[in-house]
């Protein structure tokens, strides 16, 4: 059977290989700490963020898993530059992030399309943002219409598209920035479970296809989504959040629907759900 490793990253110490190649960790979260203000309370805050760590690799896959609340959607959204940070360190490519980052996309999961627009012209409407050239515009959109299955469908407005194709425009939207960095947030979490396991086939082939794979960020609720896309699982305690444990998840690649019944993916999954759990019964004990 595969092995398994699960570190702790709280109680981790550096081997001698991860800081002499330190440039391999693409994000680097140290000690991040996040305070929002009490509602009942103009002075008093509660901290959703405390001492989170947590390191991706330039072109990995990872996701990250915890309890409602957790801080999962926060963390995010700090990495994305959408939200500021109260301490701690949060750094790209070795430099902090003081703001949006071009080099990073985010897909959510609502599809935020413009309902008079067609696929093509949202895909559009970013690189105009960005000062791109009418021609090369229309060029890009149409490549990454294609890359998600949906160069048929390039002139149809949202309204005629399914839930499935109209995340597929979302994320072909962002792919169209070229990003370095994807940030997914639980961007298949409203639809129906064969789409979603057909979306998630879907995402893999695209990032599998690239000449240069993307890093990815994942947020999810789902453990059988998180082993089937990632490279390693974050699996965050309650909030205050931080990182608990993180799991390799050692399943050959490329990957296809079959792999969810075996061996090795029964064995994570009751790795990551035990961890998981955990977390979720000391949050309802409180």
């Amino acid at each position: 059977m595969t092995q398994l490793l699960i570190e702790k990253p709280q109680q981790h110490t550096q081997s001698t290989t991860e800081q002499s190649t330190g440039s391999e960790w693409q994000i680097e979260a140290k000690r991040v700490t996040k305070l929002y203000p009490k509602p009942e309370s103009k002075k008093e805050t509660t901290a959703v963020l405390d001492g989170f760590d947590l390191r991706i690799r330039k072109g990995e896959f990872l996701s990250l898993l915890g309890p409602s609340g957790c801080g999962k959607s926060t963390f995010l959204n700090i990495l994305a530059g959408l939200e500021s940070y109260n301490g701690g360190a949060v750094l790209v490519d070795g430099k902090r992030v003081t703001g949006v980052n071009k080099n990073i996309g985010v897909v959510f999961q609502g599809y935020a399309l413009f309902p008079w627009l067609t696929a093509q012209k949202n895909v559009e409407v970013g690189l105009r943002v960005r000062g791109v050239p009418k021609e090369e515009r229309r060029e890009r959109a149409a490549r990454v219409l294609d890359t998600v299955g949906l160069a048929h469908a390039a002139n149809r407005l949202p309204h005629q598209l399914s839930g499935g194709m109209r995340q597929r425009v979302a994320i072909a939207r962002v792919l169209a920035y070229e990003p370095e960095i994807l940030v997914f947030d639980e961007p298949f979490a409203a639809l129906d479970a064969q789409t979603r396991e057909f979306l998630q086939g879907e995402l893999l082939r695209i990032w599998e296809a690239g000449e240069t794979k993307k890093t990815i960020l994942f947020v999810t609720h789902s453990i059988d989504e998180a082993i089937f896309l990632s490279d390693r699982i974050a699996v965050m305690t309650k909030a205050p959040g931080t990182v608990k444990s993180i799991f390799d998840v050692d399943l050959p690649r490329p990957r296809d629907t079959g792999v969810r019944s075996s061996e090795d993916f029964v064995h994570i999954r009751s790795r990551v759900a035990r961890i998981l759990e955990e977390e979720v019964n000391l949050g309802n004990a409180h």
